[in-house]
């Protein structure tokens, strides 16, 4: 059973850098209060961190 993270974009990328723009991208966000489902690897959870004062993060476990 993999874990899942739900995370949710709560504020713009406008005025970040653009490697902080690019790992939104790369997770699936394009607008506030978009959400999307990712399985829990080391590697979402490093994208996670880069952009980590723009989302959410939520853990479901199903």
């Amino acid at each position: 059973m993999a874990e899942k993270l739900k995370v949710t974009q709560v504020r713009s990328s406008i005025g970040c850098k653009q490697n902080q723009r690019a790992t939104l991208k790369s997770l699936g966000l394009r607008k506030i209060r978009q959400t999307v489902e990712r399985d829990d690897t080391p590697q979402i959870r490093g994208m996670i961190h880069i952009v980590r004062h723009l989302v959410t993060v939520e853990e479901v476990t199903s």
